[in-house]
């Protein structure tokens, strides 16, 4: 499994995660609206999925992408307990 900090340090893995938050979408829809290969964005959601923050499901010839809820969760609440406190009170 790959490093989910990683995996999102890359601007257009970060816009396909963005345009997932809007729901499931097949690979090529995703590809749409990029302006790269199709064999690029493959390879953005293979590490997206190595990483577990996005699922894929198989519906006949045609692999599905969604967010992986429970890992997006778990990276906020990681993100959110290194707030700095104020010591200059």
């Amino acid at each position: 499994m790959g490093c989910p900090y990683k995996a999102i340090a890359d601007d257009i893995r970060r816009k396909i995660l963005e345009y997932l938050s809007q729901g499931e979408a097949a690979s090529g829809e995703i590809a749409s609206k990029f302006e790269i290969s199709n064999t690029a964005i493959s390879s953005h959601l293979k590490i997206l999925k190595e990483a577990d923050i996005v699922k894929e499901r198989k519906v006949r010839q045609n692999r599905l992408y969604s967010l992986n809820d429970d890992e997006i969760d778990s990276m906020k609440y990681f993100l959110d307990t290194l707030t700095l406190n104020d010591s200059s009170s």
